[in-house]
């Protein structure tokens, strides 16, 4: 009776044993399952923050790069005469002022000089043959330009014969070309004193990076990089105003040299219309 009830003793703690045994073990594998479920959230929410930081990003880039193409060109200008100092950059903007003040002036004042020399010469010698010398007079004076006011002078000196006619048609003209001259000088100066001013500009501004670099002791990019921009700045708008005036010099000057041909042929044939009638001979 003992050895029964010691053997069935014995069993009933070998199966409470396997039993608890089971139940810990089963539980084990319950919160291995959780913490697998807890990382792989936690790792799904990682690359979703990183998704969504790599999209604001991508997002902040793409706005800043429309920023910039969205600057008109008056704003980047402004920019960078800014970046590149008042103070010569400032002198370089007064000579493309005052120079493109001079260019429009002789501009306006060289298209009202410009004279239909063969209409003004059929007009004289109409008037010649149907009033005389006052009545070419009065067509040269009701006519605008310097080669009708050339005219007049000859024709004012036609009593004293053909060879003052010619002295004063030549004094005059000098006197017309000095006019159609005036202040094409300083817009050569403005030309040949932008770029100096920047090249000036330029040398200052790698002499203010070489002794940023010597206080700080090492050659730092931003210094050099700084320096050197500001300094080219300069050379790059005084280019750029001696290249805008250069193009209305040569136009100037083409439109003065036309404007002298037609007074210098006109001349000649207004002496040949007087030999021609007679008038300067009396």
């Amino acid at each position: 009776m003992k050895r029964s009830f010691t053997l069935l003793a014995v069993l009933s703690f070998l199966t409470f044993g396997i039993a608890q045994f089971s139940f810990a073990q089963e539980g084990t594998d319950s919160t291995e399952a959780q913490t697998e479920m807890v990382d792989s959230t936690a790792a799904e929410e990682a690359m979703e923050e990183e998704a969504t930081m790599e999209e604001t990003t991508d997002t902040a880039v793409e706005e800043t790069e429309v920023v910039e193409e969205n600057k008109s060109f008056h704003q980047v200008l402004k920019e960078k005469f800014i970046e590149g100092g008042p103070e010569f950059m400032g002198i370089v903007l007064l000579c493309l002022i005052l120079g493109l003040a001079i260019v429009i002036e002789r501009i306006i004042y060289l298209n009202m000089s410009t004279t239909n020399t063969k209409k003004l010469l059929s007009n004289v010698e109409d008037a010649l043959n149907s009033g005389g010398v006052d009545a070419a007079k009065e067509v040269c004076r009701n006519t605008s330009g310097p080669v009708a006011s050339i005219f007049y002078q000859g024709l004012d000196r036609s009593h004293e014969g053909i060879e003052m006619v010619e002295k004063s048609v030549i004094s005059y003209g000098s006197v017309q070309m000095g006019l159609l001259e005036k202040g094409v000088s300083w817009i050569s100066l403005f030309i040949a004193l932008a770029p100096m001013l920047g090249f000036m500009g330029t040398v200052i501004g790698m002499i203010g990076a070489f002794d940023a670099i010597e206080a700080a002791g090492d050659i730092s990019p931003s210094l050099v990089a700084g320096g050197i921009k500001v300094a080219l700045l300069t050379t790059v708008f005084g280019l750029i105003v001696a290249i805008i005036l250069q193009i209305f010099y040569n136009y100037i000057v083409a439109k003065v040299d036309s404007i002298v041909n037609d007074m210098e042929n006109a001349s000649i044939s207004l002496v040949d219309i007087l030999v021609k009638h007679e008038i300067a001979n009396k």
